[in-house]
């Protein structure tokens, strides 16, 4: 299965009322034009495209629901007002699928490289003066392998999409389920926490002022790790996990950014790709310093 979907949690032929062409490998792609094999995440009829925006659940009257709206992920004011312990404990049971026997390795670096490479070698000519050039792009990704790879976070299964509307609640047995594993696989533990946190500011209209604070990350981070262990999380283990999620959050910008340069170029689907690129690089650069300065426990 394409690694890279717009995920319409509707019919898969059509896409935002639009009928698409699906190559050998499964990606959707414009008729007229051979694309790469990057595929479009599916997106609701009718509806502006959006990775956070629709559930193949709304069309039921009953639950399971999808957990929030506009957005948030068990925030006060979301239509389902949940804490975010459900979350954290529905992860934690995700993140322990182990594979039988063999040492997994985490799907980011490949991933990342393979849309760089896109963007480099399809896209490059027509980028827009808003984005990064190529040049800085190649570094800042040399940057990020370096860097993270360093900080050892554990290698698990992950949902690697954990949008808000990805997660339904289930009110009469009080948990909640994720839905849409297209890309799922091995990843680092930190990278599938810190892209959930991201999914925070929401897509049609990207508000980073919705990221989680410090205080609501530790405290979701300990419902996580006690979930975990099956045991209370000290204090040294909350922060290393916080330093962690925060600067794997880095990569989920940048990852979403070059998805956004490869679907501005080849989707049909009108919604601004280029414009959510543009967002996500700018939060890159703008969190990096901050991201940079946190200590991590040893």
């Amino acid at each position: 299965m394409c690694p890279l979907r717009l995920q319409c949690r509707a019919r898969p032929f059509t896409c935002g009322g639009r009928r698409l062409a699906r190559s050998a490998h499964g990606a959707w792609r414009r008729r007229r034009r051979p694309a790469p094999i990057v595929g479009s995440r599916r997106v609701p009829r009718g509806s502006p495209p959006s990775r956070a925006s629709a559930s193949r659940w709304t069309r039921t009257t009953s639950f399971p629901e999808p957990c929030a709206s506009s957005g948030s992920c068990g925030r006060t004011g979301s239509r389902r007002k949940f804490g975010p312990r459900l979350i954290a404990l529905e992860m934690a049971k995700i993140h322990t699928i182990h594979t039988n026997g063999s040492l997994p390795k985490p799907t980011l670096w490949h991933k990342m490289h393979h849309y760089f490479t896109l963007v480099k070698d399809e896209i490059n000519p027509s980028l827009s003066t808003d984005v990064p050039k190529v040049e800085i792009l190649e570094q800042e990704l040399a940057w990020l392998k370096e860097h993270l790879s360093q900080l050892e976070s554990p290698v698990v299964f992950c949902h690697n999409d954990l949008l808000c509307k990805n997660i339904i609640y289930d009110s009469s047995k009080g948990h909640v389920r994720f839905i849409d594993y297209e890309y799922a696989g091995y990843n680092y533990q930190a990278f599938d926490i810190g892209n959930h946190f991201n999914e925070f500011a929401g897509v049609n209209e990207v508000d980073y002022c919705q990221y989680p604070a410090r205080e609501t990350q530790l405290q979701w981070l300990r419902y996580y790790l006690e979930a975990q262990k099956g045991a209370a999380a000290t204090p040294r283990e909350v922060e290393r996990l916080y330093a962690q999620v925060n600067k794997f959050a880095l990569a989920s910008h940048f990852f979403w950014a070059l998805w956004a340069l490869i679907q501005n170029q080849y989707s049909t689907i009108n919604f601004d790709f280029l414009r959510y690129a543009v967002i996500r690089f700018n939060q890159y650069f703008k969190v990096k310093p901050q991201v940079l300065a946190l200590d991590m426990p040893k």
